[in-house]
């Protein structure tokens, strides 16, 4: 596959599993009634933005994530004094945009100097006038206009911080379970679209043979097909394979196989290893020439099982990287994700759903875990605020949340060179 249809296809996979993410984020949030500001995919310089109802889409240059930003997380960008000078526009009486600079633009609107201010309870604002004072109600929706960019005021009931803890923890939790049904959705597709192999055309290929094994004593050799044991054609049935060897610790058993265009009969003995398990030393593969269509109740226990199986997995990775048993040039970033999203992709549709699948439940996993700046350390937040009653002091989190986001981005930074380090060796 060229480097461009690479770029397009690591591009739709990133769109799809950030997105879900973020957009569950977004939708929980507004089910609260919470302002969501801006819904980006990617950080940094804007690429493509446009605005729709009270939110501002945006796709971003560095797609190592996204963020679906609520009003009340963060201070206020925009702020109002006493004293200054604004010019208001009026509908009915009530305020509608509230205008910080280019006065002279405004001249045929309504201005003065702030004398009093209230954005967030009482929504109203006192302008001082010819030396008299007159008190506006400002309407909930009202627009701060400011160096010609628009910002919606955000009244006490629609910030973050100011709904109850459950609407608040349901907001950050619906990333991570929006990535879970796009995984769940997608592994039930891969299961439908892979098929259910049909037994008889199954064919259990040997991979490798371990030197020295008893396999390789009985003369078993890598390519070779397993025909029959014991008289009995295994055909792609591995499970059965590997419980007749099993039960056979210390008993020869006659193996058949094919190699070639010819049937070899062979004597293998297996051992029992250290873990207390008879084995023959191989690995091995099973390939199947012919699928049915799944029946429904088949597709949902082929969807449980890809979905337990890479969970699994996933866990394993996590464990060996907390207990520092890989390197950090082992570990795959964007470039990675990009090169292998490349190879799926070349590979048919089947494992490209299959792979989007992987990442996105790989990602609602890792957004899950306490690590600052994740959304599991955002939860652990409000879980402590539950049990005390009362939050722990916004400037103590963004706190731990900078540094947590700043060490991950850092991380990113190394693995990403390594990537590029290896992508070039290759």
């Amino acid at each position: 596959m060229n480097l461009l249809m690479t770029i397009l296809y690591t591009i739709l996979v990133f769109f799809v599993i950030i997105g879900i993410h973020e957009w569950g984020h977004m939708f929980f949030a507004k089910r609260a009634g919470i302002l969501v500001r801006e819904f980006a995919i990617g950080f940094g310089p804007k690429l493509i933005s446009f605005k729709k109802g009270e939110t501002k889409y945006a796709f971003r240059l560095l797609p190592f994530g996204g963020f679906a930003r609520m009003a009340g997380e963060d201070p206020e960008l925009v702020q109002i004094n006493p004293g200054q000078l604004i010019a208001v526009r009026l509908k009915d009486g009530i305020v509608t945009h509230l205008y910080l600079d280019q006065l002279d633009r405004y001249s045929h609107l309504t201005s003065g100097e702030v004398s009093k201010l209230d954005l967030e309870k009482d929504l109203y604002v006192v302008l001082e006038q010819d030396g008299q004072t007159t008190r506006y109600s400002i309407d909930p929706k009202a627009m701060i206009v400011a160096r010609g960019q628009e910002t919606q005021i955000a009244p006490l009931d629609r910030q973050f911080s100011s709904k109850p803890v459950g609407k608040r923890a349901m907001a950050i939790f619906g990333g991570p379970l929006m990535n879970f049904v796009l995984a769940i959705v997608l592994f039930a597709v891969y299961v439908f679209m892979a098929g259910i192999p049909i037994k008889e055309s199954g064919t259990l290929v040997i991979t490798e043979v371990m030197e020295g094994s008893p396999a390789a004593i009985g003369g078993v050799q890598a390519g070779d097909q397993v025909w029959s044991i014991g008289g009995k054609r295994i055909y792609g049935d591995s499970e059965m394979f590997s419980g007749m060897i099993a039960s056979s610790a210390d008993k020869p058993m006659a193996w058949q196989v094919k190699r070639g265009e010819e049937i070899v009969d062979l004597t293998i003995t297996p051992q029992m290893s250290d873990d207390g398990s008879a084995k023959v030393g191989i690995y091995m593969s099973v390939r199947y020439e012919e699928f049915r269509q799944p029946t429904l109740a088949e597709a949902a226990r082929g969807t449980w099982n890809q979905i337990t199986y890479w969970t699994d997995q996933i866990f394993i990775g996590l464990k060996k990287l907390v207990m520092m048993q890989v390197k950090l040039q082992d570990l795959g970033g964007p470039v990675d994700i990009a090169r292998t999203t490349g190879e799926a992709a070349a590979a048919g549709l089947t494992t490209l759903v299959l792979w989007t699948a992987i990442l996105s439940l790989y990602l609602g996993i890792f957004n899950l875990l306490p690590v600052p700046a994740l959304d599991g350390s955002r939860l652990i937040f409000l879980g402590i605020e539950a049990v005390r009653g009362k939050p722990i002091s916004q400037e103590r989190e963004s706190l731990v949340h900078l540094l947590g986001f700043s060490a991950l981005f850092l991380l990113m930074i190394a693995v990403t060179y390594y990537d590029i380090i290896a992508l070039f060796q290759s």
